[in-house]
């Protein structure tokens, strides 16, 4: 099954966003998302971005995936663009990788490592909310894809 990694710095605290992203998770039925939380470490990249980069290696062992950073400087796409793109990248990769930074972004190391910058919304959103988002345009995603009319 094709998957999403989402890699997070900080953990989701707030119950009723989580349930929503759970919500939306569970209506996915052509990939899976699997989410894996990392310690923020008060605003210092390095650590946060050494530590980001050690999961994606895990998650490489087990295939390539493109590796993709939300950032408000990313590239921005409509709910139809952003599908079209998932499911391009979906037919030359079996897993993604999206990485939520800590709350001053992301290390270097990580802007070096991929060149893949999305974009929610030129605005900054606190990490709760930036996965709700998230969770939700990816189920938007899907029903763009099959034609269903949630997406209308």
């Amino acid at each position: 099954m094709k998957t999403i990694h989402l890699i997070s710095v900080g953990k989701l605290k707030e119950k009723s966003y989580k349930q929503i992203e759970t919500d939306y998770y569970k209506r996915i039925s052509t990939f899976q998302v699997i989410t894996h939380e990392q310690k923020s470490h008060k605003e210092n990249l390095n650590l946060e971005a050494k530590e980001v980069i050690k999961q994606i290696k895990e998650i490489h062992k087990k295939g390539n995936a493109p590796v993709v950073l939300l950032t408000e400087k990313g590239t921005s796409h409509t709910s139809p663009e952003f599908s079209k793109w998932l499911y391009k990248l979906f037919n030359i990769h079996d897993q993604i990788i999206f990485v939520i930074g800590g709350a001053s972004g992301h290390g270097e190391q990580l802007y070096n490592m991929t060149k893949n910058e999305i974009s929610l919304s030129p605005l900054t959103f606190p990490h709760h909310m930036t996965r709700a988002i998230l969770a939700e345009q990816l189920y938007r995603a899907e029903t763009i894809e099959s034609g269903h009319p949630y997406s209308k």
